[in-house]
């Protein structure tokens, strides 16, 4: 317990440090936190961790997660709720195939490992997204649209992820059927929601009960981990558990005009969660940068590799650009500015690691999708992280984050 803690000690000194001086520099915290786990490993500075799928997917995503849904304004998101869910779904869908098909051709993966490869790595993720946003000051819809889609694709690439897996093995025993699958979806994705829902109420109703702002900080944590365990221990999505928790909960518990929460309650809250927040994505960067530097890419082929970058980034426009055009005559048009930010802006991340992280050590291609997944998350939180900025402030959207 001791060696945890002194790791643990050391990691928020190194991560106080990076973000004193990312912010003196003008650069994205998360991209600080990276470089400095990658040269902390490569200069042997005795740190030793584990990155983990349970560590990821059960300690550092629930209160990331919370944290972003409780900021989004149900008034805001419901006048761009469609071409956010369109997105969400329909985007994770048309890159994941995308992705699967150019992993298949180019790398000449199987299509079950292209197609997995695919469903993961097309969640942009909220860890990296929103910690950029904070960075750089965005506001606005745009980082509204950001935002939701981020968290909504997460807990859809989550689902699909499950469903590939349980329909490859049920393959192997008798013929798939469509209509199980199309059930098994909307059992996983209606349940993570219904969970979300009835703890955020239970929360509401419990709120009233004290005017004691600890208790009722203690409560939103109880929300933000319960239902994200409780989801998954019944089989549905904890990520969209959740997701729909926080929601409810930022636009009833703590809202500005909520009466079943004090005022210093509903301010503790939420510096709680910004302070809760900064630890894990302090954690979840400097780890990702220390294992990093442990895999040696070259064994899996540096083609494979860029080719996994590649399509990552091509399948993200492929989606991001096509389902934007219908939009473009109606209320819910994204100026093209916007979905330049959209596309170059889908940082990838923890969850596509906890994802990949998951899966069975006897999954085919199981060792190459890890380290691809490491490849596109390093590639997109350094390069992408770092270039964003300055294309933001190019496209005119710096000041105020909208068009």
């Amino acid at each position: 317990m001791s060696i945890i803690l002194e790791r643990a000690v050391i990691l928020l000194i190194i991560a106080i440090v990076v973000a004193l001086i990312a912010r003196r520099l003008h650069l994205p915290y998360t991209v600080g936190l990276v470089f400095t786990g990658i040269v902390l490993a490569l200069t042997h500075s005795g740190i030793e961790v584990t990155l983990t799928h349970d560590f990821i997917f059960d300690v550092i995503l629930p209160p990331l997660l919370f944290e972003a849904a409780i900021h989004l304004h149900w008034s805001e998101l419901r006048r761009d709720m469609f071409p956010v869910l369109v997105l969400a779904t329909l985007g994770v869908v048309i890159s994941a195939l995308f992705v699967a098909w150019g992993m298949s051709c180019l790398a000449g993966w199987p299509w079950l490992p292209s197609l997995v490869f695919g469903v993961l790595i097309a969640a942009t993720d909220p860890v990296a997204v929103i910690a950029m946003f904070k960075d750089i000051n965005v506001k606005g819809r745009l980082k509204l649209c950001v935002e939701a889609e981020s968290l909504f694709n997460d807990g859809v690439a989550a689902v699909f992820l499950t469903l590939v897996l349980s329909a490859s093995s049920a393959a192997n025993t008798h013929a798939l059927d469509a209509t199980q699958a199309l059930w098994a979806f909307v059992v996983t994705v209606g349940g993570g929601l219904f969970v979300g829902a009835i703890g955020a109420m239970i929360a509401e109703v419990i709120a009233g009960t004290t005017t004691d702002h600890l208790l009722e900080t203690a409560l939103t944590t109880v929300v933000a981990y319960g239902s994200f365990l409780f989801a998954e221990s019944l089989g549905v999505s904890g990520v969209l558990a959740t997701v729909a928790a926080g929601l409810l909960m930022g636009n009833t518990v703590l809202s500005p005009s909520a009466s079943n929460i004090t005022g210093r309650g509903r301010a503790f809250a939420l510096d709680f969660w910004e302070f809760f927040a900064f630890l894990a994505d302090s954690l979840i960067f400097l780890l990702i940068g220390l294992h990093l530097a442990t895999i040696p890419f070259e064994r899996f082929g540096i083609s494979v590799l860029i080719a996994a970058i590649a399509l990552a980034i091509a399948g993200r426009a492929v989606a991001i650009y096509p389902l934007c055009l219908p939009f473009s005559r109606s209320r819910w048009a994204i100026p093209p500015q916007e979905q330049h930010v959209l596309w170059w802006g889908g940082l990838r991340g923890a969850l596509g690691l906890a994802l990949a992280l998951s899966l069975p050590a006897n999954f085919p291609f199981a060792n190459d999708i890890v380290a691809a997944t490491f490849g596109v998350v390093a590639f997109s939180v350094l390069v992408q992280g770092l270039t964003i900025p300055p294309l933001i402030k190019r496209l005119g959207l710096a000041s105020s984050g909208k068009s």
